[in-house]
């Protein structure tokens, strides 16, 4: 459950005007939070008048300017350019001390303090693409000049996008960017592979589409509105001998669950490169 819209103090301030600060802002203006109080940097003008148009809020060029009335900051810059970004705005954020909340991948929140000269209240967060649709999942890491009041306007703002979890130990990032970070992108593929086979076997493209577009949507409903565990739910629909199990003594015949525990460690061993990768730059 999220918080109370009194749990975003004063304005906001996203740094950076992409997609999923644009899917924040829409949860946030959705969830009732006035969007004069929301105040985006965008240094792209096609970006910034889309986001004025669409949701009322106040845009601008310059960093410095849009966060210079912000109680919280969000950090929504691409990755590659953040030093760059945190090091023109350190002064100021050390005069004003504002709540960051960063969503770029891989920048740690010990490289975020040294390039905003220390002493910073960070939470680092990790949404997801489904984000773009309020059905996402976020885990939130705060440090340790984090205080209640920060961790509660940081979930109150990751909820707007969808569900919220907190870390105890910042490393985790790493596997919770495998598992739902890069998540989506695996089930994606696992659509592509049935609708080609379901084509192959005389279905035609449309008529494939609808049954595994809508068999995946119902089953994830069933994953999470029934109270019954995924090994539950599978047994429920395979019949010993039945079409199903056939399906099932294939899939682990080929090492379905090594294939799957595999991939999650590779992507969560990348995470891990790309995060030391950052912090030798950094």
């Amino acid at each position: 459950m999220s918080a109370s819209p009194s749990a975003l103090p004063g304005c906001i301030a996203f740094i950076g005007g992409g997609n999923m600060a644009r899917s924040l802002i829409s949860g946030l203006i959705a969830d009732g939070v006035p969007p004069p109080s929301i105040r985006v940097a965008e240094p792209v003008a096609i970006l910034r008048e889309a986001l004025q148009h669409d949701f009322g809020v106040e845009v601008f060029a310059e960093n410095a300017i849009a966060g210079a009335a912000a109680t919280t900051w969000v950090l929504a810059a691409k990755p590659q350019v953040l030093r760059e970004v945190c090091e023109g705005l350190a002064t100021q954020v050390q005069r004003q001390r504002p709540l960051l909340v960063s969503i770029a991948a891989g920048i740690t929140t010990v490289q975020l303090d040294r390039w905003l000269h220390g002493n910073v209240a960070i939470v680092r967060a990790m949404p997801n693409i489904p984000a773009l649709l309020g059905a996402g999942i976020s885990a939130l890491f705060a440090n340790a000049q984090v205080d209640a009041a920060g961790r509660q306007c940081a979930e109150r703002l990751l909820a707007a996008a969808g569900r919220t979890v907190w870390l105890g130990d910042e490393s985790q990032l790493d596997a919770v960017t495998a598992v739902s970070g890069s998540g989506p992108a695996y089930l994606f593929l696992l659509a592509e592979s049935m609708l080609a086979a379901a084509q192959s076997e005389g279905l035609s493209s449309d008529v494939a589409r609808v049954l595994v577009l809508q068999t995946i949507l119902g089953a994830a409903r069933m994953l999470t509105e029934e109270n019954a565990t995924p090994e539950e739910l599978r047994d429920r629909v395979t019949s010993p001998g039945g079409t199903t199990q056939a399906a099932i003594d294939v899939f682990q015949a080929g090492g379905f669950d090594r294939m799957v525990a595999d991939a999650i460690r590779a992507a969560t061993e990348r995470g891990r490169q790309l995060s030391l990768a950052n912090d030798r730059n950094g």
